[in-house]
């Protein structure tokens, strides 16, 4: 590599390590968006909440539910009472799952919900009706508890919250615990008047044995809020709830992560999940071994090609075009001799009739087509001059004669 090239990859190299390090230790822009999670520690996550739930409700079991309502509800021990906590900026739960909630609460349990909506099935069957007013920028609310025994202190909102409260509720099983004020000249749509105004937000309404609380700001009980001094709003509001265990709900959540993959079903049971992560580390072993015990390819080589007949013809094609047939009979001469000596071991310096008969002897050619042949060497040799004619007679009887 020459030094060009090595500065050019210097500088690449440099302005990559660069860019990681600056991802790294730039910091992270803030998460606003809305999650509810028991895990997740943004402005909008209810990491707080849940880690306090063990100080709001002292010596009470709490559980996390990561499924479906309508499981946990069929599945829990029915000789208890309980606490049901949803918080969600949405709730809407299905039919399956309201009837078997309303059979929760008519047996005795509460069930608390913090939700800007609650669905339709569960709204008719409460006889309630929930309106938000939009305002063109997030507005600054206000929010109070009524009961007396609190702090008549407000509880200002002014970041992700928009006039959310009950505009129907049935009056005769339900009680405003709570009430969200908002003032009507900052731009809010459909505003009537000009004056501070002041809604429900936060009420109980008895159905059975049990009772449904129900918030339409669940902002409120976020990370974000609960570190700004809001904490005590919480507090004074699960305060209306039994001393007993508690189900957290960690299902209905817009936080909550949902596998997409086709693998869904397989991670979602756990013999299924460890087989599958078993399969796959296995795998992962093999293809790692087998690399390594993997001998490399051999190359193919190609045997050397026979290239003396391609030479011989290249000599004789040059004595053709010099006409040199003396030395070429020599030549062809001197090549059967030798032939004789190496092969059949006869002395070849004199030739005479014992040279006939030992090389007619040992070759199995008749005693006159071997005198013939060495005759016309003698004959040949005798020559200073030879002709073409010469050549070619004498080619065809050493052909014949190594037949």
């Amino acid at each position: 590599m020459d030094r060009r090239s090595k500065i050019i990859l210097g500088l690449f190299l440099a302005v990559l390590i660069g860019t990681v390090v600056t991802e790294i230790v730039r910091p992270k822009p803030l998460n606003w968006r809305p999650s509810y999670t028991s895990s997740d520690k943004i402005p909008f996550g209810c990491y707080v909440l849940y880690e306090e739930l063990p100080n709001l409700f002292p010596e009470q079991e709490i559980y996390s539910s990561n499924e479906s309502l309508y499981n946990i509800l069929v599945d829990r021990d029915t000789t208890k009472t309980s606490n049901y906590l949803l918080i969600n900026d949405f709730l809407d739960l299905d039919k399956q799952e309201t009837h078997q909630l309303l059979q929760y609460v008519s047996g005795g349990n509460d069930t608390f919900i913090a939700a800007s909506g609650f669905g339709s099935i569960l709204s008719d069957t409460l006889n309630i009706k929930v309106e938000t007013q939009y305002s063109v920028k997030e507005d600054t609310v206000q929010i109070r508890l009524t009961n007396n025994s609190f702090s008549k202190r407000n509880y200002t909102l002014s970041r992700g919250v928009y006039n959310t409260h009950f505009s129907s509720v049935d009056s005769l099983n339900t009680t405003i615990l709570g009430y969200i004020s908002f003032d009507t000249e900052k731009g809010l749509i459909n505003s009537g008047s000009t004056e501070n105004t002041e809604s429900p937000n936060f009420v109980r309404i008895k159905f059975g044995k049990g009772n449904f609380y129900l918030n339409t700001t669940p902002q409120t009980f976020t990370n974000y809020y609960m570190l700004k001094d809001n904490a005590g709003y919480v507090a004074n509001t699960f305060s209306y709830l039994k001393d007993k265990d508690v189900y957290w709900d960690n299902y209905k959540k817009s936080g909550r992560i949902v596998i997409d993959s086709p693998m869904r079903f397989v991670l979602n049971q756990e013999s299924l999940k460890w087989a599958y992560y078993l399969s796959m580390i296995g795998l992962l072993i093999f293809i790692i071994f087998k690399a390594k015990r993997e001998q490399r390819i051999i190359p193919v080589i190609k045997p050397l090609e026979n290239s003396s007949i391609e030479f011989a013809k290249t000599v004789g094609g040059l004595y053709y075009e010099h006409r040199d047939f003396t030395d070429l009979s020599s030549k062809k001469i001197n090549f059967f001799l030798e032939h004789i000596r190496s092969h059949y071991h006869l002395n070849t310096e004199s030739i005479n009739e014992k040279t006939a008969r030992d090389l007619s002897a040992k070759t199995g050619k008749p005693l006159s087509e071997t005198q013939e042949i060495l005759d016309l060497i003698i004959q040949l040799k005798s020559k200073t001059h030879h002709s073409e004619q010469d050549v070619i007679h004498l080619n065809k009887k050493l052909n014949q004669f190594n037949k």
